[in-house]
């Protein structure tokens, strides 16, 4: 149910709502709300924008403390109701521009207009918090530190444990501490029709602070963007792409090059995509495969304002064979394969409450397969490039070697000069993390065929 009047407060509980009961994305609903208008002041859009994710954020440790004071079962509570709670308690403990009578006040509000008789129980809770939040025990670091980071910095416990022991207490702290920061808020610039310096002299011209990205040779950061970035000349021009820093160096370690034939098996809306095209300068081919046709529809209208004439878009499941027309022909196949995604945790921070241990072995049972499959579409001396989105082993590091097992004409080769040597590890994969590098966390390795 939406609520009237609109403000920056109710449209936040009814995007949580719909994130929560329909597993619907963030971003898209927020730009959506955006676009319609109803917020003209930029201090109401950034008031909604960050009470929907900082409320996703720090989720758990709102959760802890609305169950240490409502004195029945808080997992009871309608998804609706607490909804309007976890706004609440988010601006009152997580923000300093908002007063806690507000806060209250605007909850107490909206509990009445979409929960008739419910308002004094949200309006008691609130108070109480208030009173007692510090007196709320938290877990010890020291003797339970996945409850700790869990409840404090707001991660599922299974995932905080898993971290725990792959990377250690203080590794995990600081990767948790980092995907609830705000993210950088990156773009890459379109070498077909510009130039890094021309965007950030237009940018500067324009008011807007911005600087060069510091391992991606294309991409720019934005401070503060004031204006919604799709009314920008540079934006409607083709001339720009929002894109994480981590994201375009995936094309960067594709290394496509001028009239050679690529092959992207899950080319989604085209992001990557349109990059290696630019990189290409707009000569040889680029195949983009994807099973789902609304991908294939945005992946055409990214093409038309990017200027990315070398794509052709078609649709298909990458994890069946594609017939003998695809094998041997690509010089490049890249798998940027379907993940957990625990990577974009900054950006995406619905997905930590969504996601559950088993979905990262039924990611790996899928990625396995699609790569098997791709190993049969590159020519003898091409490459096949494997990347995701997660920081999760048996995603990234297992899945190779198996797939090395099996391939043996297939062998794992240096990342190559376009890649900073920070951004390999040890074992020869290009690896990214937001505490060490803020930038979302990837991975990718390059598979040439002998």
């Amino acid at each position: 149910m939406e609520f009237m009047p609109y403000t920056p407060r109710t449209v936040a509980v009814f995007i949580l709502n719909r994130i929560e009961r329909h597993n619907a994305f963030a971003e898209p609903l927020l730009d959506a709300w955006l676009s319609r208008k109803i917020f003209t002041d930029i201090h109401d859009r950034r008031l909604l924008t960050q009470l929907v994710y900082g409320t996703l954020r720090m989720r758990n440790h709102i959760d802890w403390i609305i169950c240490h004071i409502y004195r029945g079962n808080a997992a009871t509570l309608d998804p609706g109701l607490k909804n309007i709670l976890r706004v609440a308690l988010f601006q009152i403990m997580f923000t300093d521009r908002i007063p806690p009578f507000a806060a209250v006040d605007e909850a107490v509000k909206a509990a009445k207009t979409t929960f008739p008789g419910r308002e004094g129980l949200v309006n008691g809770i609130l108070r109480n918090a208030i009173r007692r939040m510090k007196e709320i025990p938290l877990p010890d670091l020291t003797t339970a530190p996945s409850r700790h980071i869990s409840v404090v910095h707001s991660h599922p416990e299974w995932m905080v444990t898993r971290w725990i022991q792959r990377l250690g207490v203080n590794e995990t702290l600081s990767l948790c501490m980092r995907n609830n920061a705000i993210p950088p808020f990156t773009l890459r610039v379109n070498m077909l029709k510009t130039t890094r310096d021309d965007v950030l002299k237009n940018l500067d011209d324009s008011a807007i602070t911005a600087w060069p990205t510091p391992y991606s040779p294309c991409g720019v950061t934005i401070e503060n963007p004031v204006l919604p970035l799709k009314t920008l000349p540079l934006y409607t021009g083709g001339h720009i792409q929002v894109q994480d820093e981590a994201s375009q160096l995936i094309s960067f370690l594709a290394h496509p090059r001028p009239g050679e034939k690529i092959l992207d098996l899950c080319a989604g809306v085209g992001i990557k995509t349109t990059h290696m095209a630019e990189l290409m300068r707009n000569r040889g081919t680029v195949t983009a495969l994807d099973i789902r046709d609304r991908k294939n529809i945005a992946l055409r209208a990214l093409v038309e304002r990017l200027g990315a004439t070398i794509i052709t878009p078609r649709q298909g499941d990458a994890g069946e064979d594609l017939g003998a027309e695809f094998h041997g022909q690509f010089d490049r196949v890249v798998l940027d394969a379907p993940c957990s995604g625990l990577g974009t945790l900054r950006r995406h921070p619905e997905i930590k409450w969504r996601r559950v241990e088993k979905d990262i072995q039924n990611c790996a049972h899928i990625q396995k397969k699609i790569l098997h499959t791709a190993a049969s579409y590159t020519k003898i001396g091409g490459v096949l490039v494997y990347t995701t989105c997660s920081t999760e082993y048996e995603e990234d590091e297992a899945v190779v070697y198996e797939f090395l097992q099996h391939h043996h004409d297939y062998e794992l080769v240096d990342p190559g000069p376009d890649i900073s040597k920070d951004l390999i590890d040890r074992d020869g994969f290009f690896r990214t993390w937001p505490h060490h590098h803020n930038t979302d966390g990837f991975f990718g390795a390059i598979l040439k065929r002998k």
